[in-house]
């Protein structure tokens, strides 16, 4: 979602944002390389790239949270909100249908912006909820971690790890997907994100550059891509697998 100083925009969550995708860009074309067989690497075991994994849909999820709690600071009304929220939906169904045809058996039905409009809807209701938002925030990444074990133990809890319901993210076992981004753990990301950013405005809006002049040069660039993350992600994976494909093809 956007961040809003007025009518504007906070440039640093932007460039915060645009690192977030850099950082993804990279990843995915590691990804892509492995998946035409021009590097060994095993992205749903090795702990190097699960890791990274984990970093980058944090970091989105945060800034998120940072860009509801300056959109709620500002007063920007649900209309606004509605308005972003078909978008990035529109996204997730693009991606679901995208994936279908690339990766029928494994297609992506709720990743990270399936994951991202539902928790948006949750941020914008509880963004007013204050430092509550901190332990929920917590309780929320504890779930997962306690998920396994609590349905171990009571079994007809199972039903959890079904698709539909896997989408909460309360789950013993992953699901075979090219992205799984469900609620939990990931909602506390956003409520920290939310938390975080009314704490910033409230006590050190000089963090989040509320006074800063308007962005020139490399931070400008940067703030920009910031700015068409939605659409920056629903293209650069196609353009990368075609560069990586159609080098493949033409050298071998």
């Amino acid at each position: 979602m956007t961040a809003a100083r007025g009518a504007g925009r906070l440039d640093r969550i932007d460039i915060l944002r645009s690192l977030a995708m850099l950082w993804m860009t990279v990843y995915h074309f590691c990804y892509d390389l492995d998946h035409f067989g021009l590097i060994d690497a095993s992205f749903s075991r090795d702990p190097f790239w699960y890791v990274q994994r984990t970093a980058i849909v944090g970091l989105f999820v945060f800034t998120a949270g940072l860009s509801q709690a300056v959109a709620h600071h500002a007063g920007l009304g649900w209309p606004r909100f509605w308005r972003r929220w078909a978008q990035v939906t529109a996204g997730a169904l693009l991606v679901t249908a995208g994936s279908a045809l690339m990766f029928p058996d494994s297609f992506i039905y709720f990743g990270i912006l399936h994951g991202m409009a539902a928790m948006l809807i949750v941020a914008r209701l509880t963004a007013g909820w204050g430092g509550w938002l901190w332990p929920l925030g917590a309780l929320a990444i504890a779930a997962k971690f306690a998920a396994p074990a609590v349905i171990t133990a009571w079994p007809t809890l199972t039903w959890l790890n079904q698709p539909g319901w896997n989408a909460l993210g309360f789950v013993s076992r992953l699901p075979v997907t090219q992205d799984y981004v469900p609620l939990l753990p990931w909602l506390g990301a956003m409520w920290w994100g939310l938390a975080a950013g009314h704490w910033a405005l409230r006590h050190r809006p000089q963090w989040l550059g509320a006074a800063d002049a308007p962005a020139t040069g490399p931070r400008r660039a940067l703030a920009t891509w910031g700015r068409w993350s939605l659409s920056y992600y629903l293209v650069h994976q196609p353009v990368l697998i075609g560069l990586v494909g159609g080098a493949v093809w033409l050298f071998r």
